[in-house]
């Protein structure tokens, strides 16, 4: 058996802390996800670098904020540049696998919007405007998960590794709608696979009627969640026979919308039997008034990527649907987890589960993601099974980033970090005072008439909110206001606490500015 530790590390897509039974949510089902924080140690607050998909992924495989990192906000590649922690464990010897969703490049090969450019150069057209970066990721190799082009698997597209990971198994897109190497798989099983997804195929089902809902036709052994699962384990059998040590992760891209769990996870829960958010309906920061005047209006989609209002229905109808999908995902686990037992590699295997965001899921009335940072959106699960110690099992009420697993993990590993990763060391170290995330949205969306540049600063008290070009800032008192409904940023009784957030949120900021490269001479 390996002297050094193998890896399974499991991430979830748009998943909140509070959705799991071993965060203190009594209603979803989750027996598996929660037999690893109970064995293990889990952190109660963590919080993820950047509260996008793109984004964060990068600064989990980098350890360093999406700021230095470059990938701002989904449709910005991550560099072949930046050193990832995959490749540190892989040049030390480890076998390295990629399972499920990967999204550290873009999906749609959408052309961007001119949205972003400088104000001096908004009559400029973007195809004439030159970048800062010469290397600017837009040559065919930063297009390698782009779903249109995706006629063959990954694995024969790419040189020797990807971001550091030796075998890749992808899955792109999200719910019924999941492509890559994943869509492939199912064509061979089924030559009218096609004819099973979206919501034009969608089994008929009356009882829901809320927003990018639908009943898939894709039979659960075909689903994504199962196929990843089933690679997953196919490769650990591959591993058992080998002496080097390995590195899997397992990317599920649910529960993200659109909601489409699959058989009998689609009713597993009754929309009536669902509880609404403590704050559905008592907050009124002007883009949420917005939100639910467009929604009153008809006026808002809803059908895309931006966050949107929902009526209390379709609250109780999504939440049922996500819980549905976060389920499948449990059980899948667990058939992994079973694995790992059956090969006789569960003693010497660390499982690390987390997410790469949150997702309001009703809180405030909102759906989905993006641009205000209350908790269920950047407040994340971590948790961490070593049963190769023998601590006992606990949790960490500590302040965490998701741009500490990086160094958590190679630490473990016993490979020594890079020169400019930000994140540290969990157990050997102590936590900070406060922690940083960091958004740059990439489009307008409803309540906002300009694209948003957010920094928020988390403390053990308090959340403020900082904004590029807005008349309003926040500031929550997370102790009397979990629910973060009275924003005190302009009250005169929080006046020195806001002079002193702020104060650290500049010195962290300044404390996060880059240390790489290192120096060849002295000057």
């Amino acid at each position: 058996m390996s002297k050094q530790p193998n890896f399974l590390f499991i991430i979830t897509d748009q998943h909140r802390a509070d959705h799991l039974g071993c965060y203190g949510n009594t209603t979803v089902q989750t027996p598996a996800i929660d037999s690893i924080a109970a064995r293990g140690t889990q952190w109660n607050r963590f919080y993820v670098a950047n509260p996008i998909c793109m984004p964060n992924r990068a600064s989990i495989m980098t350890g360093r904020l999406s700021s230095l990192h470059g990938a701002r906000h989904n449709g910005i590649p991550l560099s072949k540049d930046q050193t990832t922690f995959v490749e540190l464990l892989r040049d030390a010897g480890y076998n390295t696998g990629l399972i499920g969703k990967s999204h550290l490049q873009s999906f749609t090969g959408l052309p961007a919007s001119n949205t972003f450019q400088p104000e001096a150069n908004k009559t400029v057209p973007s195809k004439t405007l030159r970048d800062a970066f010469k290397n600017n990721r837009h040559t065919p190799d930063y297009d390698m998960e782009v779903i249109g082009q995706w006629k063959t698997p990954l694995a024969d597209r790419i040189d020797e590794h990807f971001y550091g990971f030796n075998h890749v198994e992808i899955a792109a897109d999200h719910a019924d709608k999941a492509s890559g190497d994943y869509l492939l798989w199912a064509r061979e099983q089924r030559p009218d696979f096609d004819s099973l997804v979206g919501p034009e195929n969608a089994i008929r089902d009356n009882r829901i009627n809320s927003p990018q809902a639908w009943r898939t036709a894709v039979p659960e052994e075909l689903y994504s969640t199962s196929w990843i699962a089933d690679r997953s384990a196919s490769w650990l059998s591959e591993q058992a026979a080998s002496d080097e040590p390995f590195f899997l992760q397992m990317s599920f891209p649910d529960p993200h919308h659109p909601f489409t769990p699959p058989g009998k996870y689609w009713d597993m829960y009754d929309p009536d039997q669902m509880e609404l958010p403590a704050s559905f309906g008592k907050s009124f920061l002007p883009p949420i008034v917005a939100m639910q005047e467009a929604m009153k209006n008809g006026t808002d989609p809803r059908d895309n990527q931006n966050p949107f209002a929902v009526s209390e229905r379709e609250a109780r109808e999504i939440i049922a649907l996500t819980y549905g999908m976060i389920t499948m995902i449990d059980d899948a686990v667990g058939r992994v987890l079973a694995q790992l037992d059956t090969l006789g590699l569960r003693e010497n295997t660390i499982v690390v589960f987390t997410s790469d965001h949150g997702d309001y899921m009703g809180d405030h009335g909102l759906m989905l993601k993006l641009l205000l940072h209350y908790q269920g959106l950047i407040r994340v699960p971590f948790i961490w099974n070593d049963p190769t110690r023998t601590e006992q099992p606990n949790n960490d009420n500590g302040l965490a980033s998701s741009i500490d697993i990086s160094s958590t993990i190679l630490a473990r590993a016993g490979v020594q970090a890079y020169n400019g990763i930000q994140g540290r060391d969990l157990f050997s170290t102590q936590a900070p005072e406060t922690v940083l995330v960091e958004e740059d949205s990439q489009r307008t969306m409803t309540g906002f008439d300009r694209p948003q540049r957010v920094r928020t600063l988390v403390s053990d008290r308090y959340r403020l909110s900082l904004r590029e070009g807005e008349s309003w800032d926040e500031l929550y008192d997370l102790e009397r206001d979990p629910l973060e409904l009275n924003n005190v940023f302009n009250d005169p009784e929080y006046a020195q606490v806001r002079h002193e957030l702020t104060d650290a949120m500049l010195r962290r900021v300044i404390e996060c500015q880059d240390r790489s490269p290192l120096p060849a001479y002295r000057a």
